[in-house]
């Protein structure tokens, strides 16, 4: 078999539509474990709907020490509503960038530690097994990654590797998400007679005026800094010509390990008044792993041989799938790092230098080298 390069491999699944919603993974976990099980691992597929597979791949090893893990989601954003200037799907790379959706968030980062088990599976020997996830549905929420950690199929870990986008800097963690919608409720009347009614509307932009400058009182963590809130959508009436008796806003909140999300919803009740109700639409831990562990440690030593410098200590903004992966996989040492720009992702023209891609997937086979004893 002749394994193609992380590139090749990125471009192959941009290449394959898995817009989410409504997701299709399914074509991406074919590819990938069509491409894996030639390879020499064991494959596994799981769907948490119907055409919505996430899969686990194991080379097996020696089992001295515990498996290494890596993880990333294969389901990618919408394209947005701005035209964009090359295809989305063609995966062209143009002036060493490699373009289309996913490419940045994050088909690379899958591609590069495919690729690098696969160049691994032709070596025998390896002191622990070498573990690969590719989850459908992260980007509303972790779904395919929850999934796998109510089945419990996923391997008591040692170490994990998140490939979401980092420019190939390593990250300690992430702040948590919590996605509300709140609902607000009034009593309807004739368009032409409002002081019969209670307009819900009006009510609800009073209550959102009043989160514009809000912050939680909460210490900030020092490497993700605060708790941060956005109201991101609003929807009230039916009708022109009625008084509106509901209206619903959308509240995307971004937690540090210090704040639950319960005490943030009984911060937002206190703000807003008990007669507005709460949905929780997404539900998504903070991950933090502390500097000093041993494998970060031993990490950050290795990278320091790529980057030219010692890497500092940073945090991510965004959620990952270590959200679900880490508590499934025995709460392990847990680092993100990935080739693509976190600037870059979810934007019109997406993509990713083809140079980070193939870097990424040297920096994974030195981690696994290094974790495996090869």
């Amino acid at each position: 078999m002749v394994i193609p390069s992380a590139t090749e491999i990125t471009r192959d699944l941009v290449r394959i539509d898995s817009v989410n919603p409504p997701g299709r993974e399914e074509h991406c976990a074919d590819y990938l474990g069509t491409l894996l099980q030639a390879g020499g691992f064991e494959v596994d597929r799981y769907e948490h709907a119907a055409g919505r597979t996430s899969l686990v791949a194991r080379l097996e090893g020696e089992s001295r020490k515990k498996p290494i893990c890596f993880g990333g989601h294969i389901d990618v954003v919408p394209l947005g509503e701005k035209p964009w200037s090359v295809e989305p799907f063609a995966g062209d790379i143009i002036d060493g960038r490699l373009y289309g959706r996913g490419s940045c968030d994050m088909k690379s980062g899958v591609a590069a530690y495919v690729h690098m088990g696969l160049k691994l599976a032709r070596e025998k020997c390896a002191a622990a097994d070498v573990v690969l996830i590719m989850a459908a549905g992260e980007e509303t929420g972790c779904d395919g990654s929850k999934y796998l950690q109510t089945l419990g199929v996923l391997p008591d870990a040692g170490a994990m590797i998140i490939a979401e986008p980092t420019s190939n800097y390593p990250i300690l963690g992430h702040r948590g998400s919590l996605w509300l919608n709140a609902t607000v409720h009034g009593r309807t009347a004739h368009g032409s007679m409002p002081d019969l009614g209670d307009n819900a509307v009006y009510r609800a932009a009073r209550l959102i005026t009043n989160l514009e400058d809000f912050k939680f009182d909460v210490a900030p963590n020092a490497l993700l800094g605060t708790t941060t809130l956005n109201v991101g959508t609003f929807h009230g009436g039916i009708n022109i010509n009625s008084v509106p008796d509901k209206a619903i806003f959308s509240i995307d909140i971004r937690s540090i390990p210090e704040h639950g999300h319960d005490e943030i919803i009984d911060s937002l009740t206190r703000k807003l008044g008990e007669e507005v109700e709460f949905e929780r639409l997404v539900d998504v831990a903070s991950v933090l792993t502390t500097a000093d562990e041993p494998w970060v440690v031993e990490v950050f030593d290795l990278m320091e041989e790529f980057l030219g410098e010692p890497p500092d200590q940073r945090g991510a903004p965004y959620f990952t799938d270590a959200a679900a992966l880490v508590p499934a996989c025995g709460d392990p040492p847990m680092i993100i790092l990935g080739p693509g720009d976190m600037n870059v992702a979810h934007q019109t023209d997406e993509y990713c230098d083809v140079t980070k891609i193939e870097e990424a997937a040297q920096m994974f086979e030195a981690i696994t080298r290094r974790w495996c004893e090869l």
